[in-house]
């Protein structure tokens, strides 16, 4: 197999893979979306569709840089691996599944726990968007926060910009041939996970009008998370890394119907 043909096989199998995610995120604006709220000119369709548009640009430059990148650092993707033909990855991904599951549960319970400790100092901020909905509501969202958040979203920020960080690292310090320094590659987790943590601020911003305290508590507590996860990618594999982001909105989703009851 040529690197340009391995290249494309890691490109299109990790670019399917986020596909979903964008389309159970158009579906989701499609099912809630005001209609008043369509721009003019638009069908509600039509707008859905559109707001598909962007992320799949983004999901397809990440997935370049992913491919490109991740290979060449040791970063592992099961899925580009078994798309050139490797066999093992599933007996692989089964050694991972019980490390990637309870930090990404523990995760969990540790943001809740720490969004309770933030109460005291965001509660006003957020009266705004008190009211979770109904139980449809939160049952409707689970598969954005489960395709979109566990696959799709690992796909952006660890396989795409990470590796990207930690590659660039590496050719700019001079690190060992054999791939980027710890320090090289802990740097780019952080980042990542910080981007991360700013990336929830525009959804967060169109609801209310953001403070220090809301902007500190929003990115802090989905950095901490994405630590985990860019952490997960790293010493196993970006499929581990996807299911620890699935498993942690599990007990979230799961808190959900109590918050509405």
């Amino acid at each position: 197999m040529t690197p340009t043909h391995s290249f494309r096989r890691r490109f299109a199998a990790t670019f399917l893979a986020g596909v979903p995610g964008v389309m159970a995120l158009s579906a989701y604006v499609y099912a809630t979306v005001d209609p008043a709220a369509v721009p003019g000119g638009l069908t509600r369709p039509a707008y859905a569709v559109a707001a598909a548009a962007n992320p799949l640009v983004l999901l397809a430059a990440a997935c370049v840089l992913g491919a490109y990148t991740a290979p060449r650092i040791g970063f592992q993707s099961y899925l580009a691996e078994r798309a050139e033909g490797d066999a093992t990855v599933w007996s692989r991904l089964r050694d991972d599944l019980p490390l990637a599951v309870g930090l990404g549960v523990g995760g969990a319970v540790v943001v809740v726990a720490l969004d309770v400790a933030f109460a005291a100092f965001v509660a006003d901020d957020l009266v705004a968007v008190a009211d979770p909905g109904t139980v449809g509501d939160v049952l409707a969202y689970a598969p954005v926060r489960f395709l979109y958040g566990g696959v799709t979203e690992e796909l952006l920020l660890r396989y795409g910009l990470m590796s990207a960080l930690a590659f660039a690292g590496w050719k700019l310090t001079g690190s060992p041939a054999r791939g980027p320094s710890a320090a090289v590659v802990w740097v780019a987790v952080v980042v990542a996970a910080v981007l991360f943590g700013v990336a929830h601020l525009p959804a967060l911003a169109a609801s209310v009008d953001l403070t220090p305290a809301l902007v500190a508590r929003t990115v802090l507590l989905n950095a901490l998370a994405g630590l985990a996860f860019g952490w997960l990618y790293w010493r196993r594999s970006l499929e581990a890394a996807m299911v620890a982001h699935a498993a942690f909105h599990v007990p979230l989703v799961a808190l959900s119907p109590v918050t509405v009851a």
